[in-house]
């Protein structure tokens, strides 16, 4: 909801504030054990990294994000998608059983770049881009920008520290 707040701002200007895109994820989990103990990550693709394998605190395998790209917040994980997965993990699982994913989660993720275009990084965006005292903007903060979620957090406040 970053863009729609910035854009409800007066003071603003509309310039500043990007239209992002939406990217769900999707995540397929697999009945019974998967031969690993160690994640997996495959050669990105477009807009996300690939069809990947974790492992939750239980062992379980889990299997995604892929993407999909869309304009509502909806996290249901159609059970339809789950078919494209196959092949992708095949290629580190050839012996994968049909029929064994079924859908866990989704998550969407807000992206400055859609389809088709390059990938783009997250934007912070401080006063001395928009000349808004007291404003810090963050936009399209998505992994990595969540692993460095910390260093992001100190440079906000540096920010938006009294200047001495």
């Amino acid at each position: 909801g970053a863009a729609a707040l910035a854009g409800s701002l007066e003071g603003l200007n509309q310039q500043f504030v990007p239209k992002l895109h939406y990217a769900k994820g999707n995540y397929f989990s697999v009945a019974g054990r998967a031969p690993f103990s160690r994640l997996v990550y495959p050669v990105p693709e477009p807009g996300g990294l690939g069809v990947h394998l974790t492992l939750d605190l239980d062992g379980v395998a889990r299997f995604g994000p892929d993407v999909e790209w869309t304009d509502q917040l909806d996290y249901r994980v159609d059970p339809a998608r789950g078919e494209r997965f196959y092949s992708e993990i095949r290629k580190y699982w050839p012996d994968l059983a049909d029929g064994s994913l079924q859908p866990a989660y989704s998550g969407i993720r807000p992206k400055l770049s859609g389809p088709g275009e390059a990938n783009a990084d997250f934007v912070v965006q401080d006063v001395a881009v928009h000349g808004v005292d007291s404003l810090v903007n963050l936009f399209g903060i998505e992994s990595p920008g969540l692993t460095s979620c910390l260093t992001i957090a100190d440079h906000v406040a540096q920010c938006l520290a009294p200047k001495l």
